[in-house]
């Protein structure tokens, strides 16, 4: 372990297995500009910075929050914005006993040399350095997403599985380096006809190659957090699995590659509905 790591060792434990709070989810707020832009104007509104700033503010001053939030994932605009009582943003999420956190990449890239349509994740230059800064405005993780697809003509490619774990765990080794827990991303796309078996197998490979990217780069495990894709069947695919199989084979695909040193898993939504992501969590906690 690095002396840097060591420095903030007790620190970036504790706040990984507060993150992973048994009953509790960590809120995403973390939408770009224009992203935020599309949700104002489904109800009307311009996008401007005073409606993001009203409403990330009532999300983070809903009463009780803090009940079922542990930590809340923001764009670095709200990291740095005030509620409009003149009260820091970060403040109204302390209040609520949530830990801020911060999305630090800067989105996917073509991976050149791979497949058609493969990506890498990109904003490893300087983020030490931009870490150390939202350390200091009082963020205590980070989030940090690749991006990989399942397809006949044989994606994911060794080179992507490769590029993304090593990206996935530099960035991992960066952010500690400055205090920050790392959540550490690798979302398997749903789209595809593949069974819920492809899924497992390819996941199993994507998640082994980050842990050996990790120990490669000296990630101290104990400090950070896996924000897995569920282990569920392609979007396409004629042969839907029910929830307990779901269920079963994303615990079996998490035991055989997570090591035990992670404190904790906290599963992505992407491609799934509010019903079925809640169906697929309670029949693990049923497994």
């Amino acid at each position: 372990m690095s002396c840097k790591i060591k420095e903030y060792a007790d620190e970036l434990q504790e706040t990984a297995r507060n993150l992973a709070t048994a009953g509790k989810g960590i809120l995403a707020v973390d939408e770009s500009t224009n992203t935020c832009g599309k949700r104002l104007a489904d109800i009307g509104l311009e996008n401007t910075e005073e409606n993001r700033q009203a409403y990330r503010g009532m999300l983070f001053t809903a009463p009780d929050l803090g009940r079922y939030i542990s930590g809340a994932i923001l764009f670095e605009e709200t990291l740095y914005q005030n509620h409009a009582d003149g009260e820091s943003m970060v403040e109204k999420l302390n209040k609520q006993g949530i830990i801020p956190g911060i999305k630090v990449d800067k989105g996917l890239k073509p991976l050149v040399g791979a497949l058609h349509h493969e990506t890498y994740c990109s904003g490893l230059d300087g983020l030490t350095e931009r870490a150390a800064k939202y350390y200091e405005q009082g963020a205590r993780f980070a989030k940090w997403r690749a991006v990989l697809q399942i397809t006949n003509d044989g994606c994911p490619s060794k080179l992507s599985i490769q590029e993304n774990a090593w990206g996935l765990a530099r960035y991992a080794r960066s952010v500690q380096e400055s205090g920050l827990v790392p959540i550490i991303e690798p979302e398997i796309l749903m789209d595809g006809d593949h069974t819920i078996e492809k899924t497992a197998e390819v996941q199993e490979e994507v998640i082994k190659q980050v842990y050996i990217a990790c120990q490669a780069n000296g990630v101290f495990l104990e400090g950070t957090l896996l924000k897995p894709s569920m282990t569920v069947n392609g979007a396409a695919c004629p042969t839907k699995a029910d929830p307990m199989k779901v269920a079963e084979m994303t615990i079996r695909t998490m035991e055989r590659c997570v090591p035990a040193s992670v404190p904790g898993i906290v599963f992505l939504s992407g491609g799934l509905s509010e019903e079925a992501a809640s169906v697929y969590l309670l029949s693990l906690i049923h497994i």
